[in-house]
Protein backbone atom coordinates (compact mmCIF):
# COMPACT_ATOMS: atom_id res chain seq x y z
CA UNK A 1 0.00 0.00 0.00
CA UNK A 2 2.82 2.41 0.86
CA UNK A 3 4.49 1.59 -2.46
CA UNK A 4 1.23 2.28 -4.28
CA UNK A 5 0.92 5.64 -2.52
CA UNK A 6 4.49 6.59 -3.40
CA UNK A 7 3.89 5.60 -7.02
CA UNK A 8 0.74 7.72 -7.13
CA UNK A 9 2.62 10.73 -5.76
CA UNK A 10 5.38 10.30 -8.37
CA UNK A 11 2.72 10.56 -11.05
CA UNK A 12 1.25 13.68 -9.45
CA UNK A 13 4.11 16.13 -8.76
CA UNK A 14 1.74 19.00 -8.10
CA UNK A 15 0.03 16.93 -5.41
CA UNK A 16 3.41 16.35 -3.75
CA UNK A 17 4.21 20.07 -3.87
CA UNK A 18 0.78 20.93 -2.45
CA UNK A 19 1.19 18.37 0.33
CA UNK A 20 4.62 19.76 1.26
CA UNK A 21 3.25 23.30 1.44
CA UNK A 22 0.26 22.23 3.50
CA UNK A 23 2.41 20.28 5.96
CA UNK A 24 4.88 23.16 6.28
CA UNK A 25 2.02 25.61 6.84
CA UNK A 26 0.53 23.35 9.53
CA UNK A 27 3.87 23.15 11.34
CA UNK A 28 4.32 26.92 11.07
CA UNK A 29 0.83 27.58 12.41
CA UNK A 30 1.14 25.16 15.31
CA UNK A 31 4.73 25.83 16.36
CA UNK A 32 6.03 28.89 14.47
CA UNK A 33 8.30 29.12 11.44
CA UNK A 34 11.29 27.87 13.45
CA UNK A 35 9.59 24.47 13.59
CA UNK A 36 9.54 24.19 9.80
CA UNK A 37 12.53 21.89 9.23
CA UNK A 38 13.25 19.79 6.16
CA UNK A 39 13.05 16.57 8.15
CA UNK A 40 9.90 17.62 9.98
CA UNK A 41 8.08 18.51 6.77
CA UNK A 42 9.25 15.32 5.04
CA UNK A 43 8.03 13.22 7.96
CA UNK A 44 4.65 14.96 7.99
CA UNK A 45 4.24 14.68 4.22
CA UNK A 46 5.53 11.11 3.99
CA UNK A 47 8.18 11.91 1.37
CA UNK A 48 11.96 11.77 1.16
CA UNK A 49 14.28 14.76 1.39
CA UNK A 50 15.07 14.23 -2.27
CA UNK A 51 11.39 14.66 -3.13
CA UNK A 52 11.25 17.87 -1.12
CA UNK A 53 14.36 19.30 -2.74
CA UNK A 54 12.94 18.41 -6.16
CA UNK A 55 10.22 20.99 -5.52
CA UNK A 56 12.02 23.42 -3.21
CA UNK A 57 15.73 24.17 -3.47
CA UNK A 58 16.06 24.86 0.26
CA UNK A 59 14.17 25.22 3.49
CA UNK A 60 14.05 28.98 2.82
CA UNK A 61 12.34 28.49 -0.52
CA UNK A 62 9.81 26.17 1.14
CA UNK A 63 9.04 28.77 3.82
CA UNK A 64 8.74 31.44 1.15
CA UNK A 65 6.30 29.14 -0.65
CA UNK A 66 4.18 28.95 2.48
CA UNK A 67 4.13 32.75 2.80
CA UNK A 68 3.35 33.13 -0.90
CA UNK A 69 0.41 30.78 -0.36
CA UNK A 70 -0.86 32.99 2.46
CA UNK A 71 -0.52 36.06 0.23
CA UNK A 72 -2.38 34.30 -2.59
CA UNK A 73 -5.25 33.55 -0.21
CA UNK A 74 -5.23 37.12 1.06
CA UNK A 75 -5.33 38.38 -2.52
CA UNK A 76 -8.25 36.10 -3.37
CA UNK A 77 -10.18 37.25 -0.28
CA UNK A 78 -9.61 40.89 -1.23
CA UNK A 79 -10.73 40.25 -4.82
CA UNK A 80 -13.92 38.63 -3.52
CA UNK A 81 -14.61 41.59 -1.22
CA UNK A 82 -14.01 44.05 -4.06
CA UNK A 83 -16.40 42.15 -6.30
CA UNK A 84 -19.17 42.73 -3.74
CA UNK A 85 -18.51 46.49 -3.59
CA UNK A 86 -20.53 48.68 -5.96
CA UNK A 87 -18.60 51.90 -5.24
CA UNK A 88 -15.32 52.32 -7.18
CA UNK A 89 -13.73 55.02 -5.02
CA UNK A 90 -11.84 53.36 -2.15
CA UNK A 91 -12.92 49.86 -3.17
CA UNK A 92 -9.51 48.27 -2.56
CA UNK A 93 -9.14 50.07 0.76
CA UNK A 94 -12.53 48.84 1.98
CA UNK A 95 -11.69 45.29 0.92
CA UNK A 96 -8.31 45.55 2.64
CA UNK A 97 -9.98 46.74 5.86
CA UNK A 98 -12.60 44.00 5.69
CA UNK A 99 -10.09 41.20 5.17
CA UNK A 100 -7.45 42.56 7.55
CA UNK A 101 -9.85 43.01 10.45
CA UNK A 102 -11.51 39.66 9.85
CA UNK A 103 -8.18 37.86 10.20
CA UNK A 104 -8.63 34.57 12.12
CA UNK A 105 -5.76 35.55 14.39
CA UNK A 106 -8.08 38.15 15.91
CA UNK A 107 -10.46 35.60 17.35
CA UNK A 108 -8.79 32.18 17.33
CA UNK A 109 -6.09 32.43 19.95
CA UNK A 110 -2.38 32.97 19.51
CA UNK A 111 -1.44 30.54 16.73
CA UNK A 112 -1.96 32.93 13.84
CA UNK A 113 -0.31 35.69 15.85
CA UNK A 114 2.84 33.60 16.29
CA UNK A 115 2.99 32.86 12.56
CA UNK A 116 2.55 36.47 11.52
CA UNK A 117 5.10 37.70 14.04
CA UNK A 118 7.56 35.22 12.52
CA UNK A 119 6.87 36.62 9.06
CA UNK A 120 7.30 40.22 10.22
CA UNK A 121 10.59 39.35 11.90
CA UNK A 122 12.14 37.82 8.76
CA UNK A 123 13.27 40.46 6.20
CA UNK A 124 12.87 38.25 3.11
CA UNK A 125 9.40 37.18 4.12
CA UNK A 126 8.41 40.71 5.07
CA UNK A 127 9.55 41.82 1.61
CA UNK A 128 7.19 39.33 -0.04
CA UNK A 129 4.27 40.96 1.77
CA UNK A 130 5.42 44.53 1.15
CA UNK A 131 6.02 43.84 -2.56
CA UNK A 132 2.52 42.40 -2.89
CA UNK A 133 1.02 45.44 -1.16
CA UNK A 134 3.00 47.92 -3.29
CA UNK A 135 1.85 46.18 -6.46
CA UNK A 136 -1.75 46.31 -5.28
CA UNK A 137 -1.49 50.04 -4.58
CA UNK A 138 -0.09 50.61 -8.07
CA UNK A 139 -2.91 48.57 -9.59
CA UNK A 140 -5.59 50.53 -7.74
CA UNK A 141 -4.00 53.98 -7.87
CA UNK A 142 -6.95 55.37 -9.82
CA UNK A 143 -9.46 54.53 -7.09
CA UNK A 144 -7.41 54.34 -3.90
CA UNK A 145 -4.71 57.00 -4.10
CA UNK A 146 -4.68 59.99 -1.77
CA UNK A 147 -3.75 60.68 1.86
CA UNK A 148 -7.24 60.11 3.29
CA UNK A 149 -7.43 56.51 2.12
CA UNK A 150 -3.81 55.94 3.07
CA UNK A 151 -4.58 57.06 6.62
CA UNK A 152 -7.52 54.64 6.77
CA UNK A 153 -5.30 51.74 5.64
CA UNK A 154 -2.68 52.71 8.20
CA UNK A 155 -5.37 52.79 10.91
CA UNK A 156 -6.43 49.27 9.91
CA UNK A 157 -2.80 48.12 10.05
CA UNK A 158 -2.42 49.72 13.48
CA UNK A 159 -5.53 47.97 14.79
CA UNK A 160 -4.32 44.66 13.35
CA UNK A 161 -0.93 45.06 15.02
CA UNK A 162 -2.46 46.13 18.34
CA UNK A 163 -4.62 43.00 18.48
CA UNK A 164 -1.69 40.90 17.30
CA UNK A 165 0.47 41.86 20.27
CA UNK A 166 -2.22 42.13 22.95
CA UNK A 167 -1.30 40.54 26.26
CA UNK A 168 -3.93 37.79 26.14
CA UNK A 169 -4.45 36.68 22.51
CA UNK A 170 -7.48 34.62 23.52
CA UNK A 171 -9.32 37.68 24.84
CA UNK A 172 -12.46 38.58 22.84
CA UNK A 173 -12.38 41.60 20.57
CA UNK A 174 -15.88 43.08 20.91
CA UNK A 175 -15.04 46.46 19.38
CA UNK A 176 -13.50 45.06 16.22
CA UNK A 177 -16.69 45.13 14.17
CA UNK A 178 -17.42 48.70 15.24
CA UNK A 179 -13.91 49.81 14.32
CA UNK A 180 -14.16 48.13 10.93
CA UNK A 181 -17.46 49.88 10.22
CA UNK A 182 -16.05 53.27 11.21
CA UNK A 183 -13.03 52.86 8.95
CA UNK A 184 -15.19 51.73 6.04
CA UNK A 185 -17.47 54.75 6.59
CA UNK A 186 -14.44 57.03 6.32
CA UNK A 187 -13.73 55.70 2.82
CA UNK A 188 -17.29 56.53 1.76
CA UNK A 189 -17.26 60.08 3.13
CA UNK A 190 -17.14 63.04 0.76
CA UNK A 191 -13.77 63.56 -0.90
CA UNK A 192 -12.16 66.76 -2.08
CA UNK A 193 -10.10 65.33 -4.92
CA UNK A 194 -10.72 62.79 -7.67
CA UNK A 195 -7.98 60.26 -8.38
CA UNK A 196 -6.96 60.26 -12.02
CA UNK A 197 -4.65 57.29 -12.38
CA UNK A 198 -1.66 59.55 -12.01
CA UNK A 199 -2.42 61.68 -15.08
CA UNK A 200 -2.05 65.45 -14.64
Amino acid sequence: MATEGAYRRKKQPELVRRTLLDCAAKLALEQGLAAVTVQGVCDAAGVTKGALFHHFASKQSLVEGVVSDLITQLDADIEAAMARDAHPHGRFTRAYIDVTLHDPMMTEGGQWAALHVSILAEPKLRRLVSDWFAERLRRHHGTDAGPDLELVRLAADGAWLAYLVREKPSDPVPVLGELRERLVAMTLAGRTTTPNDGNP
